[in-house]
């Protein structure tokens, strides 16, 4: 994909993010926010870490509460002008890969392209 500029800095919100496995069960609080025009959770996985997962990643299945996917709510911390190459988007985020092979969310706003 091609390399996309980092406009304004970004620091990861959560020292110990939620991260989930698909099939993983899920705890939806009824927490809800809409951010940048998308819809967000907050949800405790079954190691207690909580934290927003978008709305498309909940389902259910006989009666539990799973992720539908992996998911992982790490976010990298950038300074302006960083390249990062962008592997997914979803919900107003893209999954991005610094140069030295970190990986984690940074906001689709603050990105070139």
């Amino acid at each position: 994909m091609k390399p996309r500029t980092v406009l304004k800095c970004h620091k990861a919100s959560y020292v110990d993010p939620i991260k989930v496995a698909t099939g993983e069960r899920l705890t939806p609080t009824g927490r809800q926010e809409i951010w940048d025009g998308h819809r967000w959770l907050w949800a405790i996985a079954e190691d207690s870490r909580e934290g927003w997962v978008p709305d498309d990643l909940i389902i259910e299945i006989d009666g539990q509460t799973v992720a539908c996917r992996a998911y992982s709510a790490v976010e990298l911390t950038c300074t302006a002008g960083e390249a990062v190459e962008v592997l997914c988007e979803t919900h107003g985020w893209a999954w991005c890969r610094k140069r030295g092979g970190s990986d984690g969310w940074l906001p689709r706003k603050i990105l070139s392209g």
